[in-house]
């Protein structure tokens, strides 16, 4: 993909994503997964996605936006004291449960590039009482840790917005101690999505067109370096993930998967 392309795509995810920092935080609901929609749709695509009612009720009032596809702390199995990084943290809700899980000892970060959930993430933060969380604005394919400083890195359906999928798995791979693991849920692709759907800026915005095939991140994962590699489709996930894009068949070719991997060491 050519630079302008990708600098394309980059500035339609963060502008879409801006505004739904900005909004009342009213998101994916049964119009699409990055569409305003009623106050209580963020909660309850979120226990259709994994989470459990105690979770959602201990994090801070406006840090679940409803914007994932599945719930990667149940596969991370994170332990006190262990250092985790989210990619695409958004408004901050896995952080502040992974922060629950790692304890004082431990520190989540969370790295997000829109400014606006940021800001909201940090004001989430400060509301929640968080001091073993801390959120900073870059690029996932250039993440702002230093080397091998990361036991788990977590995401929650950013990794297909990217347009250079092997830089964020390169830049992961960097980040991890070794021994250091993969806990992901993200969109995957099981069969071609068509042209037209590639093209499509909102849908690529809304996490579907950006979708890699599940041969490719497998590919892409042990090309960076990482071993026990497992891309797990979710066949279940097409009953929300049906209405993200009214008029366009996507559970024909796109589906939640949950994605594992390790770096290689202790």
């Amino acid at each position: 993909m050519n630079t302008a392309k990708s600098d394309e795509i980059r500035q339609a995810v963060r502008d879409n994503y801006g505004q739904i920092a900005e909004s009342a935080g009213d998101c994916c609901g049964s119009s699409g997964c990055c569409t305003p929609t009623t106050a209580t749709a963020p909660q309850l695509l979120s226990l259709q996605l994994g989470y459990s009612t105690d979770e959602l009720v201990t994090v801070p009032d406006g840090a679940d936006l409803g914007l994932g596809c599945g719930n990667p702390q149940a596969i991370a199995d994170l332990a006190p004291g262990e250092d985790v990084l989210d990619l695409g943290s958004g408004a901050g809700i896995d952080c502040f449960l992974a922060a629950a899980q790692v304890g004082p000892e431990g520190l989540v970060i969370g790295v997000d590039m829109t400014p606006q959930m940021i800001t909201k993430a940090r004001d989430n933060a400060r509301q929640g009482g968080y001091d073993n969380v801390a959120f900073r604005l870059g690029e996932i394919e250039h993440l702002p840790v230093a080397d091998a400083s990361i036991d788990v890195i977590i995401s929650n359906c950013v990794i297909n917005l990217s347009p250079d999928k092997p830089a964020v798995f390169a830049e992961a791979f960097r980040a991890l101690r070794p021994g250091g693991r993969l806990a992901i849920s993200d969109v995957v692709a099981f069969a071609p999505i068509p042209e037209e759907v590639r093209a499509d800026l909102a849908l690529h915005s809304s996490c579907v067109s950006g979708a890699a095939e599940v041969g490719v991140i497998e590919q892409l994962l042990a090309e960076a370096g990482f071993v026990d590699v497992v891309v797990a489709p979710k066949q279940e996930s097409k009953t929300f993930m049906a209405d993200w894009a009214p008029g366009t068949p996507i559970t024909d070719y796109v589906v939640s998967a949950t994605i594992q991997g390790r770096k290689p060491g202790e």
